[in-house]
Order: structure tokens, then C-alpha cells, then sequence
């Protein structure tokens, strides 16, 4: 199948590519090995919020050696409390946009993904890893809390009791680790990451749009819920996607080719 390869609109510290139905976004902040700084949050919550209706899949990745170093520190000095809360809060405006946002997310992790890096990488839906990756929150050791989402999105990825572990003691987990503990769903070997997930975006582009609605933006929210209000609600989701015509055309399809195997059985 032939592919259409189209470049989005112009950004100083990200890239952004439309390959069919997939967008591809790319950190490009390599010097500072795409350390996170107010700047390259401002373009990633317009990249995300402005994403095209066309776009079924994102992916996420970063360039040079690291997917993201985390936050860059320079900014982290001589702030007041306002000045901080706000500096946090425009994070989640950002991630908030990436995890609820049009389509769901892939992230390509090698290389540091430490601090707001995996802050960064835990608003994905998908994290595909090389062997090369490792992680860490070091917040705890430089007199920092995490301030991107992590207390919500990655204490619930790994345990409060494991990122208690990470940031009391600095400890570093490395690719196959960040598997076990479920950092990571996928595992790969250096350079073939963009590739799996590549793979992966096409498929969850074919997906009826109101199942992955379904799954980006009310599972985690049920999963939030009492038993008995997320089962009401999942009921809710469920008649919503069932009825969707996107959905009845995959049943369709999906049926036919079933009556076929058996008349030719």
C-alpha cells in the first residue's frame, strides 16, 4: 500500500509529519537531549490540541540520543510559588491534551526517558521501548516533586510504591526493567522502535474511531470510578460505540468474511 507523506506546519522544537492517517511527532531538541522547557510545552499543547480530524494515530519519539532528559532545570531556579504552579499547570494543560486528545498516542522511547520525560511518556497510550532506554525520576534527590502528572499518570503505570522507590532513592531502571514493572508495552531492539510502532499506528488507525474514543477517554475515568458507576458507565460506552456506524460497517465485513469461510468449508 502506498503511502502520503505531508509536512504539518512549522515549530522550532518539534517536528510533526502526516504519514497517511498517522502523525508523526518529534521532539528536536537534541542538543539538550529534548529537555523540556516552557517552549517545547507550548508547542506540544498546540500540536496536540490543534491535531487534524484526518489523523487516526499519533506517534510520539525524540531525536538524538535520548527520548527526553526531563525537565530543563534552568527553568526549575528562582521562582516563586505562583511562578511554579503555574509552570506545572501549563504541563498539564499539555499532557492533558496528549492523553484526551484526538487519537491515541504512541510513544518510542531509547535513551533517557527521565523526570519529565517519563511524565512525558506516561500520557501516551502505548509506550514501545528500545533496549536502550532507562528510566528514573531524580526530582527526589535535586529537592524537586514531579510536576507534569507524574503523581497521577505514573503512579498509576507502575504503583505508588515503586515510584516511591524512584524518587527516594534515584534508583534507575533499565529497558528490561521498565518492561517488567509495565513502563513499557512493547520491547525492541535499538532502532527498530519507530518501526513497531509504525506498524502499530496503522492498525489502531483502521479502528472504528468511537472504540478507541472509548478507550483513550473513558476507560481511564472509569477506572477512577466505584464498581457500580463504572459499570453504568461502561454500559453507556458500550451502546455508544455498538450503534456507531463505523462499527456496524466492521461487524458487517467481519460477518461476511465468516459466512464466506464456512460456504467455502
Amino acid at each position: 500500500m502506498s503511502t502520503q507523506t505531508t509536512e504539518a506546519r512549522s515549530y522550532q522544537l518539534i517536528a510533526v509529519k502526516y504519514i497517511d492517517a498517522i502523525a508523526l511527532v518529534t521532539l528536536t531538541r537534541a542538543k539538550k537531549r529534548n529537555a523540556i522547557n516552557l517552549d517545547l510545552v507550548a508547542e506540544l499543547n498546540h500540536c496536540f490540541g490543534t491535531m487534524p480530524e484526518s489523523v487516526k494515530a499519533i506517534i510520539l519519539n525524540g531525536d538524538g540520543e535520548a527520548f527526553c532528559a526531563g525537565l530543563d532545570l534552568s527553568e526549575a531556579r528562582e521562582q516563586s510559588v505562583p511562578q511554579a504552579v503555574m509552570h506545572s499547570r501549563a504541563w498539564h494543560e499539555a499532557f492533558e491534551k496528549i492523553q484526551f486528545g484526538r487519537a491515541p498516542v504512541i510513544a518510542v522511547l531509547h535513551g533517557a526517558v527521565v523526570g519529565g520525560g517519563l511524565e512525558l511518556a506516561s500520557s501516551a497510550h502505548i509506550r514501545v521501548a528500545e533496549t536502550s532506554a532507562f528510566y528514573a525520576l531524580p526530582e527526589g534527590k535535586r529537592g524537586l516533586y514531579v510536576g507534569g502528572g507524574g503523581s497521577v499518570r505514573i503512579s498509576r503505570l507502575i504503583g505508588v510504591n515503586r515510584m516511591s522507590d524512584l524518587m527516594l532513592t534515584g534508583r534507575v531502571l533499565n529497558a528490561e526493567e521498565g518492561q517488567q514493572v509495565g513502563i513499557s508495552t512493547y520491547l525492541t531492539e535499538p532502532g527498530e522502535g519507530l518501526k513497531k510502532a509504525m506498524e502499530l499506528a496503522q492498525g489502531i488507525a483502521t479502528n472504528a474511531e468511537m472504540t478507541n474514543y472509548g478507550v483513550m477517554h473513558m476507560l481511564p475515568r472509569i477506572a477512577d470510578q466505584s464498581i457500580q458507576d463504572g459499570l453504568a458507565t461502561e454500559s453507556l460506552m458500550a451502546a455508544v460505540a455498538q450503534t456507531d456506524p463505523a462499527t456496524q460497517r466492521l461487524l458487517a465485513e467481519f460477518l461476511d468474511q465468516k459466512k464466506n469461510k464456512v460456504q467455502r468449508s
